[in-house]
């Protein structure tokens, strides 16, 4: 039981990574996967936060996920906000495909939504 959630925990967080890798080479022009993985798991941190708050929390958190990003990335905010669009579609892409053809029924860890 461990080792299958263990397992979960890494391959939702290398398909946050891949999304938010995705959003930051398209906008930002970083071609740095390890940074954006690192990026995943600060921000999926960043939700657990903050998403607890009452009637906020979801918005708090989406603003806390953008800053995050906005913090390991160039380009101010607006740069953040796209990426962090891009990295939620690519997440939905991937997720499709994954769980398409292998029927994991795995999320991404570090893109709300996702």
């Amino acid at each position: 039981m461990v080792v299958g959630t263990i397992v979960s925990f890494v391959v939702a967080l290398l398909v946050g990574g891949l999304a938010i890798y995705v959003g930051a080479r398209v906008v930002a022009d970083v071609d740095d996967y390890g940074h954006a993985v690192v990026t995943a798991f600060v921000g999926a941190v960043a939700w657990a936060i903050t998403s607890w708050i009452p009637l906020i929390g979801t918005l708090v958190a989406l603003v806390a996920w953008i800053w995050v990003i906005n913090w390991r990335y160039p380009g101010g905010w607006k740069n953040a906000a796209i990426i962090g669009v891009i990295a939620w579609l690519a997440a939905l892409v991937i997720l499709i495909v994954l769980n398409g053809l292998f029927n994991l029924g795995i999320s991404a860890f570090g893109v709300p939504g996702a």
